[in-house]
Parts: structure tokens; sequence; C-alpha cells
């Protein structure tokens, strides 16, 4: 029992991410509020990034920054020491577009707003169904 709690303190990034991922799941899935789902949406996409800056991270390694130079044969690099740079740099990537989509949909929101008065969908479906013609 102790191995297994000991297992689990070691992973908490991932039970951290698992968390993430459940709630803004449940925001997307169940709220009613158009802000409440982008707010799930933003926590399902922070939990993302989370996770693959988890797996891009090793113990022990550094940065892959050379310190010898390329001519320097005695000097083999060794790619075990390093950390692999690109899952890093897409979630940054990633960032910029979650901070953007978060822009647009809060905008198109306050359209939504002002078009209909209210954030919540079932009265926005229900005004937009008295409003077609039969």
């Amino acid at each position: 029992m102790e191995a297994l709690g000991s297992l689990i303190l070691a992973k908490y990034n991932y039970w951290a991410v698992i968390a993430l991922l459940l709630i803004g799941l449940y925001a997307m899935i169940t709220k009613k509020n158009l802000v409440k789902k982008i707010i799930g949406m933003n926590i399902f996409q922070t939990a993302i990034i989370l996770f693959y800056v988890s797996i891009g991270s090793k113990k022990g390694a550094t940065i892959p920054i050379i310190t010898h130079g390329h001519g320097d044969a005695s000097h083999a690099v060794h790619s075990v020491e390093y950390i692999n740079p690109l899952p890093h740099v897409l979630m940054l990537t990633a960032i910029v577009v979650s901070v953007a989509t978060l822009g647009v949909a809060l905008a198109l929101a306050m359209k939504v707003y002002s078009q209909y008065g209210t954030l919540e969908e079932d009265e926005i479906r229900e005004k937009i169904m008295e409003s077609e013609p039969v």
C-alpha cells in the first residue's frame, strides 16, 4: 500500500492533469451559461498544455546547449543528458492560441449577449425559435 502512495505522489502532475481535464470537460458539458462553457474550455486547454510540458521533461536532464565546440571530437554529445525542447516550444504556441481562442470566444459571447440579452443556452434557443418564421 505504501508503494502505491509513493507512486501516486511521484506522478502528482499527471493527477493534476486528470483533475483539470475532468473539471474542464464537466464545465463544457453540463453548464448552460456560455461564459462558464468558455472558461471550462480554457481549463481543458490548460490541462493539455500541462500534460505536454510534463511529458517533455526528464529528471536530471539539462537544457540542450552544447558547451564545447563542434570541431572538438573528444566530447561526444549524449542526447540522454538533454531535455527535448520541442514539446515546450509547441506549448508556447498552444498558449498563444489558447489566449486568442479565449478572447474571440468572449467577444462572441458579448455579441450574443447584446443581441439576445442573455448567455443561457436554453433562453437563447427559445428566442431563436420565437423569431423564426414557420
